[in-house]
């Protein structure tokens, strides 16, 4: 079977800015994306949780797979976000079998 090279990005940020971010990582050209709940984790600030946090507070991951050629407006778009807020962004090189998806 056939594939194709793509990027995954995946942007953990607090959840009020889920919004902003995927409007700017659409403008950058990412042609869609999936919104995860973070429940907790541990970073270089000591663990977290989500449990007995109140409405949209918390984290969320956003997964996109991107074309290559995107890859470097798409990480200035989620950076220039993630900056002056809580987050972290990875990306790794995968493949599809639908180039047509990103």
């Amino acid at each position: 079977m056939q594939t194709h090279a793509a990027k995954r990005v995946e942007i953990l940020i607090e959840a009020p800015m889920q919004d902003r971010l995927t409007e700017a990582l659409t403008r950058a050209g990412a042609r869609g994306f999936t919104v995860l709940p973070a429940l907790g984790g541990a970073g270089r600030s000591g663990s977290w949780s989500r449990d007995g946090q109140p409405g949209r507070t918390g984290m969320v991951a956003v997964v996109c797979l991107i074309r290559p050629e995107s890859l470097d407006g798409a990480l200035e778009a989620a950076f220039a976000l993630v900056a002056r807020h809580i987050g972290l962004v990875n990306v790794a090189d995968v493949q599809v079998i639908r180039p047509d998806i990103v």
